[in-house]
């Protein structure tokens, strides 16, 4: 885990940061539907898991800008960002209706970071214990799937007193749309972080994404 100081005197968000984490601690969440049909087709024609590969073009996706690896380390005052951020799955269990979480490394290429996912979720189905493990992770996002439904809106709850800035990520179920497969996804992120650009800006990455995975 390695990371560098931010400069809060040189930092491009200074103004709004000092707003929204001293007079307004808030977060902001935006569900959009994003086009998933070519990854959809390449997943079936490569015979990988789907989820695993939107695991990946997320996981890219937010490692591609710094607003996105932040931290706030409250005991120094330091605003610090990540060399890169790891994703948190979890793991649904049928018969208890609990999840377990399971923590991969994030690695820019495919194959590694497929095989790593793989196997972190098939170690994470062998338990039932929850596995929380914040301690040893403070560099790791929440990305969590919902694939019972396929919803138009998410809210999550989370006190900003102590600016929480990891991104936080939930995608639905696809459903066809007019010839094309759409999937509702959430991206939660801190105010004093990311305003509606940044936000936004996640589902074009995720898109980008998956153009340069399927070779669109």
């Amino acid at each position: 885990m390695s990371y560098r100081i931010v400069d809060q005197e040189t930092y491009y968000r200074r103004g709004v940061f000092r707003h929204f984490s001293e007079d307004c601690k808030c977060s902001v969440s935006i569900t959009s539907r994003i086009d998933v049909t070519a990854l959809r087709a390449w997943s079936k024609r490569t015979d990988t898991r789907f989820y695993l590969n939107f695991l990946y073009v997320l996981s890219r996706a937010l490692n591609a800008r710094e607003d996105y690896r932040l931290m706030w380390d409250w005991q120094n005052a330091r605003l610090l960002c990540w060399d890169k951020i790891n994703p948190t799955q979890y793991v649904f269990h049928e018969d208890t209706e609990t999840f377990t979480l399971a923590y991969t490394e994030y690695d820019p290429d495919y194959r590694t970071f497929y095989a790593r996912a793989l196997a972190d979720l098939q170690a994470a189905q062998q338990t039932r214990e929850y596995g929380l493990d914040a301690e040893h992770h403070p560099n790791w996002f929440d990305a969590s799937c919902v694939p019972w439904l396929s919803y138009d809106a998410l809210h999550l709850e989370l006190p900003d007193g102590h600016l929480y800035f990891s991104p936080i990520i939930n995608w639905g179920a696809y459903r066809e749309e007019n010839g094309r497969f759409m999937m509702p996804v959430t991206v939660r992120l801190n105010h004093a972080a990311a305003d509606g650009y940044q936000i936004a800006r996640v589902f074009r990455l995720i898109a980008e994404e998956i153009c340069a995975l399927c070779g669109e």
